[in-house]
């Protein structure tokens, strides 16, 4: 009986691994494509935008003259209308200029993502296709893995995002000025300056979230995607000619120690290596 059980946790264990090590090799660049995309200054909108401003400006500067007509676009026009027409273009200029699709879409996703319970995303993923289209597009032998795998990766690319944007900003900026007086380009300044430093200061956050994804894994078994908690619980229900065996259901404990006890290791190596920052 035990090496039935060992047999089939081991098993479960190996779908635990194979969800994280995708997870992770997804997440880690999806989270810096969000996170550029947050950070986005592309505004479709800004040349009206700027246009508005400077009309603005003038109105603001013959205002400050005293006894000189005011005129706006061939209008002459009133101390009092002119300082309503300049508070409308400020207003109008600013609403132009702050329209940035790509950083609007990436936060609104990051804000839903990080908003909702990961169990009711897998759920999302998972069955709400099946109403929409005849058929469920995960009704295939790795369906439910892959289901499992994009809602992960799509997950925690959200938290990366964020991690990655505070990296960033937390480098002076000072540090690239300097880059772009050298004469370098955007992205030299982000090879040579920031990269590094930021993977300094993002190891402990990402380090954090990489052992939270340890244990996050077993979520997936609300979509019966069978990890190892999956393995342990099926003893319990009476699968493997076994019933009322909870004891394999502690068990997995073990392999949720060990493996963390590995990631943070490897994550404690790897944030010693970059001692070298400070």
């Amino acid at each position: 009986m035990f090496q039935t059980v060992i047999s089939a946790l081991n098993e479960g264990f190996v779908q635990t691994l194979k969800l994280f090590v995708v997870t992770l090799v997804g997440s880690i660049p999806l989270g810096l494509i969000i996170c550029f995309g947050s950070m986005s200054r592309w505004a479709p909108l800004g040349l009206p935008g700027r246009r508005l401003a400077a009309r603005k400006a003038a109105l603001d500067r013959q205002l400050e003259e005293d006894g000189e007509p005011i005129v706006d676009g061939g209008r002459v026009l009133s101390p009092v209308s002119a300082r309503k027409k300049s508070g409308s273009l400020g207003f109008w200029s600013k609403v132009l200029l702050g329209f940035k699709p790509i950083s609007l879409i990436s936060r609104l996703i990051v804000w839903i993502i990080r908003g909702t319970p990961l169990m009711l995303q897998l759920l999302i993923i998972f069955y709400i296709p099946g109403y929409i289209f005849d058929s469920n597009p995960w009704n295939f032998a790795e369906g439910r893995f892959a289901a499992a795998a994009v809602m992960f990766i799509v997950n925690y690319a959200c938290y990366f995002s964020e991690i990655y944007r505070g990296g960033i900003q937390g480098v002076p900026l000072g540090q690239q000025e300097a880059g772009q007086v050298l004469g370098m380009t955007k992205g030299q300044i982000f090879r040579h300056v920031t990269l590094l430093q930021m993977i300094k200061r993002i190891v402990p956050p990402m380090a954090n979230e990489v052992i939270t994804l340890v244990k996050d894994t077993s979520l997936a078994r609300i979509i019966s995607y069978q990890e190892v908690i999956w393995a342990g619980y099926a003893f319990l229900k009476g699968s493997h000619g076994y019933s009322g065996l909870i004891w394999p259901l502690f068990f997995t404990g073990i392999y949720y120690l060990i493996f963390n006890g590995i990631v943070s290791f490897l994550l404690g190596r790897l944030e010693r290596k970059l001692e070298f920052f400070r």
